[in-house]
């Protein structure tokens, strides 16, 4: 079943592998990035990767025609290679950690990154899981369940505000993004990896001379990164006791049952409004509509650039992502996450600032009702409610239940059932991670011992997944 979903890939990509666009010798240098609370926001607004292009480049011929368990074997490979990285310290996996869903290890609200790996970012680095089936970022979706009238607004796309339209894109921003990777440009990323211990891997997969030709060796590189995010086995393995408990093989606890049902109650919790949990058409839920949403979260003191009082992230509308910057009506939205394997996380939404899971349950619910647990309070003792996103944007503000209701009036749920919804989230976890998959990240040097042929037979064992 893997096998065929890979060989599906990369067989959608055939058309576009004739394709190509021009500018690879005038690849523009990655914009510095801000050391400090002094930076400009203009600056901190440019830095950051800017909407990908729509359409993806991808390499037009190789000397050998990998499948996709080759691409698979040394995408998973290159995830672990710190020489992408400017620092020469950082891989893919540094920040989306494979024992921890592909998200990070620590509680920090960004992870750090850049030349000197030491540059704080400005989200939250989300899982990487489950992010197969995304549909291209579009202002207008109507969902095909017998109410496709109905628009559901601004959907899909790649990141917290949906600038990457393909997998391919959102594997090839980090590399040159100033926050992350760091590479000056193109040409520096592949100076370093034809030096690495992975060189050999990218010979043997695409032929001997990819590195004398610099678009086929950059597209090869992030055609690998993006088939082994395909992986089923890696990131959608569907093995949580929610699975289970799907398939007729688990039973939940009467804990995990109440929390189910007060998840589905749209008086209640009401997340799956966003986040569905059922079986649709077939499918498994992936537990998010992917959809962009505004929460109104507090503001981050932790992010270095929310020290400027002029610096509002506000997802869609810039300024991170410039093309939407003149809809008002999208300020403050960013996508919904997948909430499968939640509980592996430490902080929470997309600035990171509640830490906990059970706290960032309590915020749906006592967000209106109790905002002085959330929010600052101003020099006049007053709440300052929804304090990182400008007031002629907070009508943007999703009030649905569990949101609502005035200060000091009853929450949508008590603290038990808080902790019913707690304790059926945790059932998303999936079940550990293979022993291979969750190695640490190893260094160049380490990397040296890929062998072509083993890789591919454990990529091909990796395929026999069970039916679902």
């Amino acid at each position: 079943m893997a096998a065929l979903l890979l060989t599906g890939v990369v067989a959608l990509l055939g058309p576009v592998l004739l394709h190509a666009r021009a500018g690879w010798a005038t690849t523009a240098a990655a914009p510095s990035a801000p050391s400090g609370p002094s930076a400009t926001v203009a600056t901190v607004a440019t830095a950051e990767t800017r909407p990908a292009p729509a359409t993806p480049f991808y390499a037009t011929v190789f000397e050998r025609k990998p499948d996709a368990a080759a691409l698979t074997a040394l995408g998973r490979q290159l995830f672990r290679e710190t020489a992408l990285s400017g620092s020469g310290r950082m891989s893919c996996a540094s920040c989306h950690d494979p024992a921890h869903a592909y998200g990070p290890a620590n509680a920090l609200a960004v992870q750090l990154g850049g030349p000197g790996g030491g540059q704080p970012g400005l989200r939250a680095v989300p899982s990487l899981m489950y992010r197969q089936t995304t549909p291209p970022f579009s202002e207008h979706f109507f969902d095909n369940d017998g109410n496709d009238a109905e628009d559901q607004g601004p959907t899909g796309g790649f990141d917290w505000d949906g600038r990457a339209s393909s997998a391919h894109e959102q594997a090839e921003a980090p590399l040159l993004s100033p926050f992350e990777m760091a590479n000056t440009d193109r040409t520096a990323v592949l100076r370093r990896l034809a030096a690495s211990g992975s060189a050999a891997a990218m010979r043997d997969t695409f032929g001997p001379h990819v590195f004398e030709h610099g678009p086929q060796a950059w597209n090869g590189l992030v055609l690998a990164l993006e088939v082994f995010q395909q992986s089923p086995r890696d990131f959608a393995p569907f093995s949580s006791r929610y699975d289970a408990y799907l398939r007729g093989r688990a039973v939940l606890t009467p804990a995990e049952a109440r929390g189910l049902a007060l998840f589905n109650d749209k008086a209640k919790g009401n997340c799956a409004s966003c986040h569905p949990s059922d079986v649709k058409r077939g499918a498994f839920p992936l537990f998010t509509d992917m959809g962009h949403i505004a929460l109104g979260v507090p503001r981050n003191a932790a992010i270095a650039a929310n020290r400027q009082a002029g610096w509002f992230d506000m997802g869609l509308c810039g300024p991170v992502r410039e093309d939407l910057k003149q809809h008002a009506e999208y300020c403050g939205l960013f996508k919904t996450p997948s909430l499968r394997n939640v509980a592996t996380r430490q902080v929470f939404f997309h600035n990171g600032v509640v830490k906990g899971l059970d706290e960032a349950v309590r915020f749906y619910v006592l967000r209106d009702v109790h905002p002085e647990r959330f929010y600052p309070r101003d020099g006049h003792g007053h709440v300052h409610k929804y304090n990182d996103l400008p007031v002629a944007y907070q009508d943007n503000i999703n009030t649905d239940p569990p949101f609502g209701g005035s200060p000091g009036g009853k929450p949508a749920m008590t603290e038990r059932e808080i902790a019913d919804v707690v304790a059926f989230l945790k059932t998303l976890n999936d079940a550990p991670a293979s022993a291979s998959a969750s190695a640490s990240a190893p260094t160049s040097a380490s990397a040296s011992a890929f062998t072509p042929k083993a890789a591919v037979a454990a990529a091909l064992a990796e395929a026999a997944l069970p039916m679902r």
